[in-house]
């Protein structure tokens, strides 16, 4: 069997049990059985596929049509230009959590600070790592405290920030949210915390996409009474945390703008919601006053 047929057959077999996005889904899990980039899929598409090759590509394509999510099957997923190590002990990283990292980045370059300044920031639930090792890599003094409060988690993290250069600049923690760096040496001493935290409610379990209710870690991603819960928690902490004019950044669901910024209180000012390319509201950012 050729490549071309090998990666038809997949493909077939994905859009028969309503896989979404099943031509990259098929391209990619091709790409790990080979080891190989995608472009080698079509600049050899007439090769030989050896048939052990091909019983191991349709296992994993097998695997897909449960509801699995590739990164799960292939064990990576790329955020801010690396590659990522992912297992279903966190949650995989979105294209849209890159705009937390770009709104770090722009409160910077409006302040007129530098890149090379050290900054310390707080990651809160930190999963893979991403947003942490992100940073880190863009703002190379930066000292970073992630926290997480699963361990399966942070050793996950761990490898990603060992793997990709950053392990010098991180500090990963077991904490319930900043609970861990409510110690004497660090409030007032943070400029920026930073959150992706689960933000899902009881009630819209049922609109949760299959392959995120069912494979990814629900203690990342909901299952709260109301979804705005971590914020409550989270917002005072990070007041202690940050220094005067120290920002806190977080991600937030489509529809969770207006109750996050009511929980914002007293003591903020720049309030700011940014949304992600599709309009949708994404990221909340607002400055510590006196």
């Amino acid at each position: 069997m050729q490549l071309r047929a090998a990666l038809q057959a997949g493909l077939s077999r994905l859009e028969e049990h309503d896989v979404p996005s099943a031509n990259l889904a098929a391209e990619l899990l091709l790409m790990h059985v080979l080891q190989q980039d995608r472009s080698f899929l079509y600049m050899h598409a007439e090769q030989d596929f050896p048939a052990e090759q091909f019983e191991r590509y349709m296992e994993l394509i097998g695997e897909r049509c449960t509801g699995k999510p590739t990164q799960y099957i292939t064990g990576h997923q790329e955020f801010w230009g690396f590659d990522f190590e992912v297992t279903p002990a966190v949650l995989i990283p979105r294209p849209e959590t890159e705009h937390v990292i770009e709104t770090v980045l722009d409160l910077i370059s409006r302040e007129g600070l530098s890149k090379q300044q050290p900054f310390r920031i707080a990651d809160v639930g930190t999963g893979s790592g991403c947003i942490t090792i992100a940073l880190a890599k863009e703002l190379p003094r930066a000292e970073v405290y992630a926290t997480d409060i699963s361990t399966d988690a942070l050793a996950v993290a761990a490898r990603n920030a060992k793997r990709l250069g950053a392990a010098s600049q991180v500090k990963f923690s077991e904490s319930d949210l900043l609970s861990c760096l409510l110690q004497p040496e660090f409030p007032g001493s943070f400029d920026f915390v930073i959150s992706n935290p689960p933000y899902v409610g009881h009630d819209e379990i049922a609109d949760v996409q299959r392959e995120v209710r069912m494979f990814e870690p629900r203690l990342a991603w909901g299952d709260l009474a109301h979804g705005e819960e971590i914020y409550a928690r989270l917002f005072p902490q990070a007041r202690q945390l940050l220094k005067l004019g120290g920002s806190v950044v977080v991600e937030i669901g489509y529809n969770k703008k207006d109750a996050v910024l009511r929980l914002l209180g007293q003591g903020w000012q720049q309030q700011e919601v940014r949304p992600d390319l599709a309009g949708i509201p994404r990221v909340i950012t607002a400055r510590k006053t006196g």
